[in-house]
């Protein structure tokens, strides 16, 4: 899940168009037949067909693995893909044996999202959360940061179940399942030091709050997928694993918006010229 990159919704959001045509659609962008080269948009397609079970999906992810096209090389992934494709009689992946020696392994976005602990909240009633070490550091880093506290709750107990040592197929660690590039970028030493974690996870979301204007469905959506996903879409993705996610955190966190620090960050273009939610002196 997590505070990751613009690729976390690899492969998601296609599930109503035919695997052929993504695998065809993601060969134009691949070889730039009409269209400007484009490979994170190619394997995003190639991804959805190969996560629907499309051998030329497969194959094409397979080879973009393979030649390091938009992505860092793995023989280790294309491996696998060619494996899968070859399994369903594709004649191409058949012919790669070169590989067959190396371990194979599932690429991210083949990887189902890792299972997280559940916060029952009946309807009406307050998140009962846990109390101890975790949670009043929460409290002492959101007053710090100008953050509610039960909005820094919500997402650890969406992110990592109130794990400190929680890690995912994608690398996110630690409570708010940052990974390592949101972790440099905020300053982070030690992700599964809980103090650490939490004030780099807490200031990326005053960072987000900043840039979406207070907008709490937009901030996780950001959170989860990463803010260039948010802007592309003009909007939540339509990625299935960022929906959901957007909704389990809007379910824990019922304000739709929250005062933010103006002047942190420009305002994304796609709410510049909105209007903020009020809020006290020196935040909007």
């Amino acid at each position: 899940m997590a505070a990751h990159a613009d690729s976390a919704g690899a492969g998601y959001g296609q599930g109503s168009r035919k695997p052929q045509a993504l695998v065809e659609e993601a060969a134009r962008y691949e070889h730039a037949e009409g269209v400007p080269r484009d490979y994170a948009r190619a394997i995003d397609l190639y991804c959805a067909a190969a996560r629907a079970g499309n051998a030329d999906g497969q194959y094409g992810l397979a080879w973009m693995y393979a030649n390091g096209r938009g992505v860092a090389r793995d023989d280790g992934i294309a491996a696998h893909l060619f494996g899968l494709a070859a399994e369903q009689g594709h004649a191409q992946a058949a012919t790669m044996r070169q590989l067959a020696s190396i371990k194979p392994v599932v690429p991210p976005c083949m990887v189902p999202p890792p299972a997280v602990a559940a916060v029952s909240v009946p309807a009406g009633a307050a998140p009962n959360y846990p109390r101890g070490h975790i949670y009043n550091t929460v409290g002492k880093v959101s007053f710090k940061y100008e953050i509610d506290p039960e909005l820094v709750l919500a997402f650890i107990a969406v992110e990592s179940g109130f794990n400190a040592k929680a890690v995912s197929p994608r690398n996110a660690q630690g409570l708010m399942q940052l990974i390592p590039e949101t972790a440099q970028r905020f300053r982070v030493k030690d992700a599964f030091n809980a103090e650490d974690n939490i004030k780099g996870g807490v200031a990326y979301l005053q960072w987000l709050l900043a840039f979406f204007k207070g907008n709490v469905p937009l901030v996780a959506a950001a959170y989860n997928a990463g803010e260039r996903a948010v802007e592309r879409y003009r909007g939540i993705p339509p990625y299935p694993e960022t929906r959901d996610y957007v909704r389990r955190i809007t379910a824990l966190y019922r304000k739709t918006t929250h005062p933010y620090r103006e002047g942190l960050v420009q305002a994304s273009p796609i709410l510049a010229a909105s209007s903020g939610s009020p809020g006290s002196p020196g935040v909007k």
